[in-house]
């Protein structure tokens, strides 16, 4: 184990900085033994792993002090908080691999290892470090597995008579044929422990089914995608929790705006949730009980539900830190990742929370006009970059405070309008009265500007771009008429000609705020009716969750 030298050979280096090599004859440091705990970060920051698993680290790290404990950080990205050499008692900077976290563990001979904050990448080395006795803190490594591997957890659904989307593991093309014919397209292919929803899929045909199966064996081959029925016009909804020996400390619920089909990395996030019914939220809560009991979970978990007309079926859970952990702290004033250290060295009592008189909507970033070529549509395979939360006092107010604070503007010049299909112009139809009060020039294509009309809405017809007809899309980008795009289509069916992925690219590419999500596209319109710029108040934090 050397320091690394951050002095540049002038003087000798005394940080904390550490990393392995097998180059060497002695050890810069000594080993902390049974002072120290482990805590294995996110790893190199990509999609789905990022500043909110850092964030997880860096808080249970310092709560360990509390404890009168050493805290020694395995990471390896140098953007991250948890690798500054000051934030920890000992930083490695490392990959987070079997060997190299038994190396260090065989080092430094700590207490054990908290794997359950830094995201699926740690947690994907739950079973082989409990295979090879190595100690973990919290839920046991085969609970772990249980919740991961989707056969097992589906099992256990079943034995706890808790409802889930139809489902089977495909072994063939042929099995995954007829089980679609059977529950009816579209379904959903989903590999087991992947990262950020990577190779997931909606197949909405045979064909679909054929190449999206094949990509999804690819991307694991030691874990088999199952294939389950996908749940069209369905809320989704999350339960971020703590627990300890199998009885929940807290826990909080929080509603996606966009319905089942979007990522839930990608999803506008609502807390508390606003829009479902009582008997649906008890639901919720005693599933969660018997699945957090059932597998005896101690720290922190996220379940994710699907909802529809009081029915509620569960998509997963994880026994880990999760994307939304962040944000529920900071809507409820609870710090959960400094809460996760408590239940590991002591057994807090359970804490009961209240239904909050404001609002915290949380929405996602998107780099979106930096990857040419990129379609910027929503779909169950994660592409947000970042994220931001605010408070309000209305879902509108905080969601368009967020929204304004990763790029959205309120438009001043014109708002596009491309509604594809019947189902997406009718569903629209409740936004098409803010629409018109906003008193903006507005742009659709021909059987969209016929729908607006029908409706009483004036709209200038614009030709798609194939039509290589005046006016068209493109061209009334370029001429800096509009400043707002709308374009909703079925994300997953494939066109000969697509005149939306094009649309939406070129509103990219001139820098015009887009909207692909029917029900977000709905919640920002009515949010620019309710609330004008000067009418959305800056408060501090304290002014809505106070000490």
């Amino acid at each position: 184990v050397f320091q690394i030298d951050t002095l540049a050979g002038e003087f000798p280096a005394q940080t904390n900085y550490l990393y392995t090599t097998y180059h060497g004859h002695h050890h810069d440091v000594t080993p902390l033994g049974k002072a120290g705990v482990i805590v294995l970060g996110s790893g190199t920051y990509r999609i789905g792993s990022s500043v909110e698993f850092d964030w997880a680290t860096v808080f249970t790290a310092q709560a360990l002090h509390k404890f009168s404990k050493k805290s020694i950080i395995i990471n390896c990205n140098p953007e991250t908080v948890s690798t500054d050499y000051d934030i920890s008692d000992r930083l490695y900077f490392e990959e987070l691999t079997l060997e190299r976290v038994q190396d260090i563990y065989d080092f430094e001979h700590p207490e054990g290892i908290i794997i359950s904050v830094g995201g699926q990448t740690p947690n994907n080395l739950a079973l082989p470090l409990s295979q090879n006795h190595y100690k973990l803190f919290g839920t046991k490594a085969i609970h772990i597995d249980i919740a991961e591997d989707r056969n097992k957890f589906s099992a256990l659904l079943d034995s706890l008579q808790i409802d889930q989307p139809a489902w089977i593991e495909s072994h063939s093309l042929n099995e995954a044929k007829t089980f679609a014919n059977t529950v009816g397209y579209p379904v959903l292919i989903r590999p087991s422990y992947v990262l950020s929803g990577s190779a997931m899929n909606v197949c909405f045909t045979k064909s679909d089914l054929t190449k999206y199966l094949q990509v999804a064996t690819i991307i694991n081959h030691d874990h088999p995608a199952t294939i389950s029925k996908f749940q069209e016009h369905t809320k989704e909804i999350e339960l971020d929790g703590v627990a300890s020996r199998g009885r929940i400390i807290v826990s909080a619920i929080s509603e996606h705006i966009e319905h089942a089909g979007v990522h839930s990395g990608d999803a506008s996030i609502i807390y508390p949730a606003q829009k479902i019914y009582l008997r649906t939220e008890q639901h919720i809560h005693d599933i969660a009980h018997k699945l957090v009991a059932a597998l005896h979970i101690t720290g922190p978990f996220n379940i994710q539900f699907l909802a529809k007309d009081n029915q509620v079926s569960v998509i997963e859970l994880n026994c880990r830190a999760s994307r939304t952990l962040p944000f529920i702290s900071k809507a409820t004033g609870i710090n959960l990742a400094t809460l996760i250290t408590e239940v590991y060295c002591n057994h807090p009592k359970p804490i009961p929370l209240t239904y909050p008189k404001y609002v915290a909507v949380k929405v996602p970033q998107f780099s979106f006009s930096r990857i040419t070529g990129a379609d910027p549509a929503l779909r169950v395979e994660m592409a947000s970059t970042g994220e931001a939360a605010c408070f309000g006092d209305t879902v509108e107010s905080a969601f368009l405070k967020a929204e304004l604070s990763v790029g959205a503007i309120y438009p001043q010049k014109g708002i596009f309008i491309s509604l594809g299909g019947d189902e997406h112009k009718v569903r629209f139809l409740d936004s098409i009265f803010y629409l018109k009060q906003l008193g903006l020039p507005l742009y659709a294509t021909e059987k969209t500007c016929l729908f607006l009309k029908r409706s009483g809405v004036t709209a200038k017809k614009l030709y798609k771009i194939h039509e290589g007809k005046s006016p068209n899309v493109l061209t009334a980008f370029q001429s800096g008429k509009i400043d707002l795009a709308i374009n909703i289509v079925d994300p997953y069916v494939q066109r000969d000609i697509d005149d939306d992925y094009v649309i939406r690219r070129a509103a990219i590419d001139h820098n015009i705020y887009l909207l692909t999500n029917r029900r977000k596209a709905s919640v920002f319109i009515k949010a620019l009716s309710d609330y004008q710029f000067k009418d959305l108040d800056t408060q501090p934090w304290s002014h809505y969750v106070p000490d």
